[in-house]
């Protein structure tokens, strides 16, 4: 290689270097969730209109294909994503420990229209990594504020705990939830979800 291009190359690559370390931790966030760079949490399926992956792969989707989905496009979010979106804390009494705790993460419905849902839509099945699915309807997810937590007191939510998504809401602010034993309001709120499918009425 001659010294000139050599030289040339070199500066290239250190000025793109120098360019991404001065880029806001936002910027960097949504350029790497531009890209897909993270790994996938969450696939939003059905009647969507604005989706970034193709039809179910029987061979690699492996836990979707084992829990009987199809379908035929989707809308992927990474961590990224999902942090990108605007945020809400909520701080319900949890079942687990009895205790109130700070949960944050974007609305459901802001999700939902990232992915381009049918506003239309009867509503959502809410599917979680061990099986468990619900469905909630549009007008709950609305009524309820249900939110697509990423951290909790704070801190994401690990896969094995929580997580690393749970559809959640403030049960402690609405009297018909409050009144139920603590362990009987989380019914409707799938933890550790990873799969949402959105079903026209």
């Amino acid at each position: 290689m001659k010294k000139r291009h050599f030289l040339r190359t070199a500066a290239s690559a250190l000025a793109a270097t120098a360019a991404t370390a001065t880029m806001s931790a936002p910027a960097l966030a949504a350029r790497k969730s531009a890209a897909g760079a993270g790994p996938v949490l969450l696939t939003v399926t059905g009647e969507i209109a604005a989706p970034n992956r193709g039809p179910l792969d029987h061979a690699l989707d492996q836990m979707m294909h084992k829990q009987k989905l199809e379908f035929d496009k989707a809308r992927t979010f990474d961590f990224a994503a999902l942090t990108a979106l605007p945020a809400l804390d909520i701080r319900p009494t949890l079942e687990y420990d009895g205790k109130r705790h700070t949960l944050r993460g974007p609305l459901l419905e802001d999700v939902m229209r990232a992915a381009g849902a049918d506003p239309a839509a009867q509503g959502y099945v809410l599917r979680a990594i061990d099986g468990y699915a619900v469905m909630v309807s549009r007008e709950d997810a609305q009524k309820y504020r249900f939110i697509v937590a990423t951290h909790l007191d704070g801190k994401p939510m690990a896969l094995g705990g929580l997580g690393p998504l749970w559809a959640v809401y403030e049960a402690d602010r609405f009297p018909e939830m409050a009144s139920r034993p603590v362990s009987e309001r989380f019914g409707l709120c799938p933890w550790g979800i990873y799969h949402i499918a959105v079903r026209k009425g």
